[in-house]
Formats: structure tokens, sequence, C-alpha cells
């Protein structure tokens, strides 16, 4: 990733409506994770540094972060067809795939999913419950967006942390 541009993320303005913080929230740690990966070489964008996670890369991170965001958003809000790489046999194919993709690639398929994204939450509201029942809450009710959303803001912002360590274990750099 060497030579593409530096990601500028959202400014914050004091108040917005809940849809419009929840989806720039979204936005901003999906520009986040891109960030971290700006500048790094091929070689480092696939190199295992954790010993008991070599699928944790920066490659197999950016496309397990674009194929989860599809999977809540397309398949179990919207009931579209899963599609998803994983499997109950192998639910980490989606990293071990990554791979073997070039990085620019796999930010291009997250920028285009974020743009997706950014168009199902547009068009519905917050409290809309999944047509899916692909994932059902502990309780066995099906989530509303809200809770869709923040759950991948969540799982985007906790594998930010893991792309810090990679980050810094690979070339010192922090706080991107």
């Amino acid at each position: 990733m060497n030579g593409m541009t530096t990601t500028t993320r959202t400014s914050k303005p004091p108040t917005w409506d809940e849809p419009t913080s929840l989806a720039t929230m979204l936005d901003y740690v999906r520009a986040t994770a891109i960030a971290k990966c700006e500048g790094l070489s091929a070689e480092d964008a696939r190199r295992p540094l954790l010993p008991d996670s070599p699928l944790m890369t920066p490659c197999g991170l950016i496309g397990h972060l674009r194929w989860v965001e599809a999977f809540w958003l397309e398949v179990v809000f919207l009931g579209g067809e899963d599609r998803m790489p994983w499997s109950p046999e192998d639910p980490d194919r989606e990293m071990r795939l990554a791979q073997d993709v070039p990085l620019e690639k796999l930010v291009a398929e997250y920028e285009a999913q974020g743009a997706r994204s950014r168009e199902i939450l547009a068009a519905h509201g917050l409290d809309e419950t999944a047509r899916s029942t692909v994932k059902v809450l502990k309780d066995g009710r099906q989530p509303a967006l809200r809770w869709i959303v923040l759950h991948l803001i969540e799982e985007t912002a906790r594998h930010n942390g893991h792309l810090d360590i990679i980050r810094e274990l690979t070339d010192g750099a922090k706080g991107m």
C-alpha cells in the first residue's frame, strides 16, 4: 500500500442524530482500520507476527472485516444469500484467503462494502429487525439494525486494536 494516499477520517461535530452518529462512527472505525495499513509493504501486510494467531495479519483482518460487515448487513439484516467464504469446517477461511490477495484489492473491496453499508443504513430505520434467522440474539429475538451497527462498530474497533499491535511490531508506527 505504499502508493496509496492518506486516509481521511471524519471529524465529529458536537451533535448528530442517532442514525448519523452510528453510520459516521462505523465509517470512522472502518477508515481507521484502513489507515493502519497505509504504507505497509506487500510482505508486511501478510507477515504473521502473533505466534498463536498466524492469520491475524493486516491482509487477514481487512478481509475479515469486509466479510463480517457484508454478513451482518446483507445476509442477516436484509436476508440476502449467504455467500460468505467461511463454513463451520473452516470458520477463518476469509482470513486464510486474504493472505493471497494484494492489500490494495482487499482495501478496495472493504471500501466498496462500506459504500453498500452506507446505502443500507440510509434506507432503513434503526428499529427495523433482521429478516434472516441466521443469527439471533441470546433471548431468541432477531437483532434490530441498531444492534447490528453497534456490533459492527465494536468488532471493527476491537480489530483496530489488533492492527495497532501488529503495526507497532512491524515498523514501530503508533496511534494512526
